[in-house]
């Protein structure tokens, strides 16, 4: 063999052991090292040199959040009530030789973990609890089922329940329920602004009473008030009359007697039982009577002076 062919050996054997030995781990992945079927090390995105031949590749890891759909299954609830559940898992591998070597198909192992603690979550509430507190459960799923995948190496970061759907005769009754307890509330409403109708209008009665005694008791104040100043007024009247008779004025007697006779007539035309009434109401009569008490009046001045 000559020189020539075994450098043109060596370089390609050179070449192939380089070739080996150079890794490229591409962004989101992750893959173990194994010598003689032992895990060594971890091999982190970008260029990677391992020694070629004793040193292999292990496991490819996918070190972004992946989501796993979980399929559709039957639960009989703690009422007895047959139910059909499916749901999404999202997880995210945090430590890449705990879940390359501490568990075996770890797709399948987290998702009959998953399986299984919805069975039990959800088999432990009531009908009404299952469809009222879809929350509860989903934060109740992943405590139990992150603890349960870390020591794989593995952080389940959401659990969600996609769909419950119960037996058909089940929707059916629950429909009836709800209908009959609209109608209850639409009746209680009803009732209530009837109730709230009447105490309004019983209110409004009563101020309008009260407006109304209110009312009255202000007239009567008013009228007592205007009797009153007209008492007054015909104090004050009849004093100055009475003062002016006393100093001789026969215009003041005049008035005083014409506004008494008048007064008289006055009372004697609205009595209730009387029927027919003849008096001179002729003016010169009245001027005469009122001439001659007059003249009475200037007698007994005349007398008294």
């Amino acid at each position: 063999m000559s020189a020539g062919v075994v450098f043109l050996t060596l370089l390609v054997f050179a070449v192939v052991l380089v070739i080996m030995s150079v890794k490229s781990v591409t962004q989101g992945m992750e893959f173990t090292v194994e010598r003689f079927g032992r895990y060594t090390k971890t091999l982190t995105p970008g260029l990677n040199i391992i020694m070629p031949v004793i040193d292999r590749i292990g496991a490819r890891m996918v070190m972004m959040e992946q989501v796993m759909n979980v399929p559709s299954q039957e639960i009989i609830t703690k009422d007895n009530a047959m139910v059909t559940v499916d749901g999404v898992v999202f997880y995210q591998v945090m430590d890449t030789p705990k879940a390359a070597y501490e568990v075996r198909n770890l797709d399948a192992a987290i998702l009959n973990l998953t399986m299984t603690n919805i069975r039990t979550v959800m088999g432990s509430m009531d009908l009404d609890e299952l469809l009222s507190k879809r929350d509860e459960i989903n934060a109740r799923l992943l405590s139990v089922v992150d603890e349960a995948t870390g020591p794989w190496g593995i952080k389940i970061t959401r659990i969600e329940i996609k769909d419950i759907s119960p037996p058909k005769d089940l929707v059916e009754a629950m429909g009836r329920q709800m209908k009959a307890e609209r109608l209850k509330r639409a009746s209680i409403l009803e009732a209530e602004g009837l109730r709230q109708s009447e105490i309004l209008r019983a209110e409004g009665a009563q101020q309008a009473t009260i407006l109304e005694a209110e009312g009255r008791k202000e007239a009567a104040y008013r009228d007592a008030d205007a009797r009153e100043r007209l008492a007054q007024a015909e104090a004050k009247a009849t004093m100055m009359v009475s003062e002016a008779i006393a100093k001789g004025n026969i215009q003041a007697v005049n008035y005083f007697v014409a506004q008494k006779y008048i007064e008289s007539l006055k009372d004697i035309a609205s009595a209730g039982n009387s029927k027919i009434i003849f008096m001179p109401l002729e003016a010169s009569n009245i001027i005469g009577a009122l001439g001659g008490i007059t003249e009475l009046a200037k007698e007994a001045m005349v007398k008294k002076g």
